[in-house]
């Protein structure tokens, strides 16, 4: 009995220790989270007063010729087409708002390219009344940055840049700029979220925040609460045109490298890689035998671009690109852009079942050389009657002959077989393919003969694969198309 009683007053004595053990372990843990939690601000004022001064409001004017007559009455105005107006057509003014920020106590000042495109006259107003004529320095449309200058007797207020790689979804933020006009205006949220595509560009990489944003913050400063600049503000995703909480800024390690390149050449100088890319979907995956849809196909390498010079080919996939990961294939484009120009990196690339590592020293893209992709529906309807029925994904083939090469138009360097004709409701009609295209290869092999096309397509058939990697030329355009095989 006694034994029993000083066993169970142990037991409770233990289970109280462990008890109290339990909740300290909690309240660490606690404190822990607590520590590592940014806790709201009691207020902006402070960090309004300092950075408003820095914002600023730019406002332009262009000369539009012969688009307006001399004005008459109220009443004319709006009955003009019952008094028509005298006098000979006269030039308009066209004039707009944005914002800005100074980043230099000289005067060097951001904001959008659409801010200030085709104005014929850029005058940049300070909160203190200061208004001044600037100088545009440089400008570039595909990230929206602008960069102008003005001159002053006095050193000026300024704002330095962010490491906006260093800045997480949740953090406060604080936009200031002149919506609607109205100058100085003041608004906090925090940042919704990275890296998001809008279809502004080739580049798009924007930070979302549901700061408010409207008509008049474009080019003006997201600023983090140290008081650095952490976007510079850009679009919005609005059905009204006014804010709704989704704003997007262009980050400001992305701005900071296109300000020093138009500082010093007054361009944008991007890398250059010299390979046209395409999405790698689930299909696509499959058939080249990737884990999952990941990285950027490779349809076609520029001849005696880096890529080539490289070793890179079509049908590799660019799984990493100078140690970062390309999840998708817009990822690429961007993290090339951003490479400097005749930098060597190593790229990964997927091809054949394996990975291999390349040494690509990046080029100087040429803007104004970008090819725009050729039409895939584009094609002429063969009409010749000797075919070779490919069923499995709904195609007719013809060798590609001098006639051939003729009737559609095709150059004497494409080498493969004519697709002659093709099933709408067939794989390879639901995937845009079309009378005119020539298939370069198949399974990664090239073909010449429609015997070639049918023993390829057969292997993988008998191997149980569920479709077929083509590579189709069409017009100047190259791209791979998976085919489901029928019964595959």
């Amino acid at each position: 009995m006694f034994a029993q009683y000083r066993l169970s007053a142990v037991s409770d004595q233990i289970a109280r220790f462990a008890t109290i053990a339990l909740l300290a372990a909690v309240m660490t843990l606690g404190a822990g989270v607590q520590s590592n939690v940014r806790a709201a601000p009691e207020g902006f004022a402070d960090l309004a007063e300092r950075l408003s001064p820095a914002v600023v409001n730019i406002s332009t004017a262009q000369n539009v010729e012969g688009t307006a007559r001399g004005r008459g009455t109220p009443l004319e105005d709006l009955f003009k087409d019952l008094y028509p107006r005298g006098g000979p057509e006269r030039p308009r003014q066209v004039q707009s708002l944005g914002s800005g920020f100074v980043i230099s106590p000289d005067g060097l000042i951001v904001t959008n390219n659409h801010v200030i495109e085709n104005a014929d006259e850029i005058t940049v107003n300070f909160p203190d009344g200061l208004s001044l004529k600037a100088k545009l320095i440089g400008t570039d449309k595909q990230t929206d940055i602008a960069v102008l200058k003005i001159e002053h007797t006095s050193p000026l207020p300024f704002v330095s840049f962010a490491d906006s790689d260093s800045a997480r979804v949740g953090d406060w933020v604080l936009a200031i700029g002149n919506p609607f006009g109205f100058s100085g205006s003041v608004s906090a949220g925090i940042i919704s979220a990275f890296n998001r595509n809008i279809n502004a560009g080739r580049y798009d990489d924007f930070i979302q925040t549901d700061a408010a944003i409207n008509r008049g913050n474009s080019g003006g400063p997201l600023f983090n609460m140290a008081g650095d600049v952490i976007g510079v503000n850009t679009a919005i995703y609005s059905p009204t045109g006014n804010s709704i909480g989704i704003g997007f800024s262009v980050p400001a390690n992305l701005a900071k490298r296109m300000v020093q390149q138009l500082q010093e050449f007054g361009v944008a100088r991007r890398g250059w890689l010299g390979v046209r890319i395409q999405t790698v979907n689930e299909e696509l995956a499959e058939a080249l035998g990737l884990e999952k849809s990941m990285g950027a196909l490779v349809a076609e390498v520029t001849p005696g671009g880096p890529a080539e010079a490289a070793g890179v080919e079509a049908g590799d996939v660019i799984i990493k690109f100078d140690g970062k990961d390309v999840a998708q294939m817009r990822d690429l484009p961007r993290l090339v852009a951003e490479t400097d120009v005749e930098k060597t990196v190593r790229v990964v690339v997927f091809r054949k079942g394996q990975t291999q590592t390349l040494k690509v020293t990046i080029g100087l893209l040429d803007e104004g050389a970008l090819r725009a992709n050729a039409d895939p529906n584009q094609g002429t309807r063969d009409r010749a009657p000797k075919t070779t029925a490919l069923g499995e994904v709904g195609l007719k083939l013809r060798p590609l002959s001098k006639d051939a090469r003729e009737e559609f138009g095709i150059d004497d360097e494409v080498t493969g077989v004519l697709i002659a004709d093709v099933d709408p409701e067939g794989a390879a009609g639901k995937k845009g393919i079309r009378p005119g295209d020539v298939i370069v290869e198949v399974g990664q092999e090239p073909v010449t003969t429609p015997a070639e096309v049918e023993a390829r397509v057969k292997k993988a058939k008998d191997a149980n694969r569920k479709s077929v990697l083509f590579l189709i030329q069409t017009k100047d355009d190259l791209r791979f198309v998976p085919l489901t095989i029928s019964g595959g």
